[in-house]
């Protein structure tokens, strides 16, 4: 029996601001994705993962996890002797889920109450949430468990904030002008680090304040304007949105990465946003129209995500 894939995430809206209570909105992207397998571990890459299952379940024995959500480390652990390792093709250190692809794939195998993730209430969504953010403190040290709940989930989840979150439908992608798309800045970033930044940026009142009264308020906007395909609105918030980051997210966005987020907003023939939580990987680009975009870009790799 071949187990389930697990797809990678973006977050298109909801970076950091989660963190304060702003709204997210976070979508599955089938394009990078990630399996449990056994093999003998004859490549590099599969013995490495191995190991790495190794010490992840040493860590899992430690978790106080509640009844409902207790898993069979005895079996995972057995499992791993046997040759078990992580196939992905998700890249990591890109803001796009890697490390949350993997939660998913174990609790989905290794969970002892077994259920179905259509049939998860609203009230275990939440609890579920708080359960993937202990396992994936793993990884980054603090984690809200948004992203081993999407690529659990496999559908677009709306965060409405701290303590509320529920599946919801975005509006069907068509083969219009417009298009969300990644741009590679060509480097890893690692979340810890600039979530130390964004924590120490917090403890000035005047970011606090502007996090606050601007950002989070332009993020809802675009969220609401983006459910309701009412596109107008939607990029004037973005444009707001994307120079609020600029100015003040300045030390998440990679270098190579500046000048071409400055001559998005001087010209708005696209705005660009982080994609988690920067410092490298992936950023996020909004267009009204994509070829004029794709030749500004020249030179960078992007992919389209989603067409309007």
């Amino acid at each position: 029996m071949t187990n389930p894939l697990f797809y990678a995430k973006i977050i298109l809206f909801g970076e950091y601001g989660m963190i304060e209570d702003s709204q997210g909105l976070v979508v599955p992207y089938s394009f990078y994705k990630g399996t449990l397998k056994f093999s003998d571990l004859s490549s590099e890459f599969e013995l490495n993962s191995n190991r790495h299952l190794q010490k992840y379940s040493d860590f899992l024995t430690t978790l106080d996890l509640s009844d409902d959500f207790k898993l069979n480390i005895d079996s995972f652990k057995n499992d791993i002797s046997n040759g078990l390792f992580f196939d992905s093709n998700i890249p990591q250190g890109y803001g796009v889920g890697s490390s949350g692809a993997l939660v998913a794939a174990i609790f989905e195998k290794y969970s002892i109450s077994k259920s179905n993730p259509e049939n998860i209430s609203k009230e275990n969504l939440k609890k579920l949430k708080t359960v993937f953010g202990e396992m994936e403190s793993y990884f980054h040290g603090k984690s809200s468990g948004m992203d081993p709940l999407i690529c659990y989930m496999n559908l677009p989840i709306l965060i409405e904030n701290k303590e509320n979150l529920d599946r919801v439908s975005i509006p069907d992608g068509e083969e219009g002008k417009g298009a969300i798309f990644l741009i590679d800045s060509g480097i890893t970033g690692e979340t810890g680090p600039m979530i130390q930044i964004f924590f120490e940026k917090m403890k000035t009142e005047g970011f606090r304040k502007t996090l606050k009264e601007e950002f989070i308020r332009y993020n809802n906007a675009c969220i609401d304007s983006f459910l309701k395909k009412d596109m107008n609105p939607f990029f004037r918030n973005l444009k707001k949105l994307s120079y609020w980051a600029y100015e003040h997210f300045r030390p998440m966005i990679p270098e190579s990465i500046f000048n071409i987020w400055k001559k998005g907003l001087d010209s708005n023939a696209y705005y660009l946003k982080l994609c988690g939580s920067g410092g490298g990987g992936y950023i996020l680009g909004f267009t009204k129209d994509y070829k004029k975009a794709e030749k500004m870009l020249d030179g960078f790799q992007k992919e389209v995500i989603y067409r309007f």
